[in-house]
């Protein structure tokens, strides 16, 4: 879908890295530019980066003149560069937004960080869980007897980060072709992760989440809740609609007991919620997926990744595949109902003659995918 779209991403860690190849999934042309590295240990995670797969790569020293002049080449003829430097590391290498869409006024220069461009804790480290922190994003995760646990990476990098930046660079690029002018996108973790809330913040408003946590229905009721089973694995349900909320009642056999006739009563959803705890406890979780999977009390077992890749409904849609030797989730989302197979995963610097003998060539030849 987006064949002919020339990205060169400058390659760096979690979300941008996730961004390119997201966008490589889809159809672009990536050029992975990669730091030299002398050690083996870094070859051999450099080979087997999940994160490059369906990119060229190419290995280039920003802190020298040929490397910031390979860079300068290849944006020429680009729409999009990719960084996820901290800001004014850039700058200082010779690259910053000025010099780049000096060279080619289109670009769009797509910028991932934590913090964002500015503010007081732009010069700041951090990682995803302090982003997610930061934002409110954190706040809701977990119940209220547990400290805030979230998926490693899933809100922030990829969420708040990685999947804004994405959308930030499209709206870029749509921009340019209409108007031949490029634009800088600050993509921030912790903006990206506050915009998430807004669904969060509609619920909240409707009163189904409180301003606190362990009061609201993710964190407290028995309704929406995960629960272990017998076999130490675990299942959730979400049966908040009334009829779900019938439906689960019927399977477990309490469709007539009245302590569960009163389903937003508040002050009974511990004792509720404990009640429902032990008896989910005395099943394995593969006796609850064989009662109530496929049901509409909107129940799915808690599983792993490896888990999930031999589930019947993740098979029948071809969700994940053995790619590289590696376990791999196919590009998302779908079009006309096909999933796209991605590209390859270089080795480090597999294409770095290919590419600098394109650049040497007359015109640029072949250095950009038809």
């Amino acid at each position: 879908m987006l064949s002919g779209l020339k990205i060169v991403e400058i390659c760096g860690i979690g979300p941008g890295p996730f961004c390119a190849m997201h966008l490589a999934d889809l159809g672009a042309d990536v050029i992975a530019v990669e730091r030299p590295t002398n050690t083996t240990q870094g070859q051999s995670e450099a080979d087997s980066q999940l994160l490059n797969r369906g990119k060229r790569s190419i290995v280039a020293d920003l802190k020298t003149p040929e490397g910031r002049d390979i860079v300068l080449r290849l944006i020429e003829d680009a729409d999009v560069l990719i960084e996820g430097m901290r800001p004014g590391v850039m700058e200082r290498l010779g690259l910053g937004p000025d010099v780049c869409m000096a060279r080619n006024p289109r670009l769009v220069f797509g910028r991932m960080t934590g913090w964002g461009q500015t503010g007081p804790l732009a010069q700041v480290a951090g990682h995803d869980n302090n982003y997610i922190s930061l934002s409110g994003a954190l706040h809701y995760a977990g119940t209220a007897a547990e400290p805030p646990s979230s998926p490693f990476t899933v809100i922030g990098d990829v969420g708040g980060g990685a999947l804004y930046l994405a959308v930030g660079i499209l709206s870029g690029v749509l921009n340019a072709r209409r108007t031949g002018k490029g634009t800088v996108v600050d993509a921030a973790i912790v903006d990206g992760s506050a915009h998430m809330l807004q669904l969060l913040l509609s619920a909240r408003r409707k009163g189904f989440i409180g301003g606190e946590r362990g009061a609201s229905i993710h964190d407290s009721s028995h309704f929406y809740s995960t629960y272990r089973c017998a076999d130490g694995g675990y299942i959730t349900v979400g049966s908040i609609e009334p009829q779900f909320y019938a439906l689960l009642l019927k399977h477990l056999g309490l469709d007539a007991d009245p302590r569960y006739s009163a389903q937003w009563d508040r002050q009974q959803w511990p004792e509720l919620h404990r009640h429902l705890t032990g008896i989910f406890a005395s099943k394995t979780r593969g006796e609850w997926c064989a009662l109530l999977e496929s049901t509409d009390v909107c129940f799915a077992p808690v599983i792993s990744p490896d888990e999930a890749a031999r589930h019947p409904h993740n098979v029948a849609r071809d969700i994940y595949f053995e790619g590289d030797g590696q376990l791999q989730a196919r590009p998302a989302p779908r079009f006309d109902g096909m999933a796209r197979t991605p590209g390859p995963m270089p080795r480090r610097g597999q294409h770095t003659e290919e590419i600098e003998n394109a650049l040497n060539a007359p015109g640029q030849d072949r250095l950009w995918r038809v």
